[in-house]
């Protein structure tokens, strides 16, 4: 399961990242509003912890654009705003769940159950052209064969499909599919995506990953 965690106070989120970690969420963080639209709108995140108040953007606002394109992805307000009025405020532009700073880790990691669990179930078949995926047996096929890949290669196939018609850069690609986050070589990327072409047997008339010179990959139908 992967969170993002967009809060502005590095106290608090340096403690979320390294408590989340700890219960085996995958975790990123942003210290503003606009960078975290940036990320929750570019990667696959199962919740989002946001701050009410955030230079940039607040959560509110990012809360309002996010919901236009990820409808059903559960949102967690952390806030020291607790009226009434405020809270009904924060539900209304489309949070799930409200929690008062300080709060307690504990409490805070049953409210991501319990949001975790409300969650519908993904899609069952992912498809990109004649490329189907199933996420939950971990298989591909392509015209109805059934094709072999590492659990790696899997991971990046899939990604580049939810993502499918999105330029993903390789600095997302690394943190996503290798959960690196930090200065690496990305070339890594390179050596799996020319692996997926040729166990997929993807032809020039065929290109569902195309390369985008200097930035990364876009999963695209032909």
């Amino acid at each position: 399961m992967r969170i993002l965690v967009v809060e502005d106070e590095p106290g608090i989120s340096n403690f979320l990242k390294q408590g989340l970690e700890e219960e085996s969420y995958a975790v990123d963080v942003a210290d503003n509003g606009k960078d975290g639209l940036e990320l929750a709108l570019s990667g696959t995140y199962d919740l989002l912890l946001l701050d009410w108040m955030l230079p940039g953007m607040s959560g509110i606002e990012l809360t309002r654009v996010f919901r236009k394109e990820q409808p059903t992805t559960p949102i967690i307000f952390l806030t020291a705003k607790d009226t009434v009025d405020e809270t009904v405020f924060g539900l209304q532009a489309g949070a799930n769940d409200y929690i008062k700073k300080p709060f307690h880790f504990e409490e805070l990691l049953e409210r991501i159950r319990v949001q975790l669990r409300k969650s519908p179930a993904p899609e069952s078949i992912l498809e990109l052209g004649d490329i189907q995926i199933n996420p939950a047996a971990h298989q591909v096929w392509k015209n109805g064969k059934e094709i072999s890949l590492t659990q790696k290669e899997f991971a990046l196939l899939e990604y580049l499909v939810r993502n499918k018609n999105r330029v993903c850069r390789r600095t997302r690609i690394i943190e996503h599919v290798w959960d690196i986050h930090f200065e690496y070589n990305t070339g890594v990327i390179d050596v799996y995506i020319n692996s997926l072409r040729k166990k997929l047997n993807l032809n020039k008339e065929e290109d569902y990953i195309q390369t985008i010179r200097g930035v990364g990959y876009m999963a695209k139908e032909p």
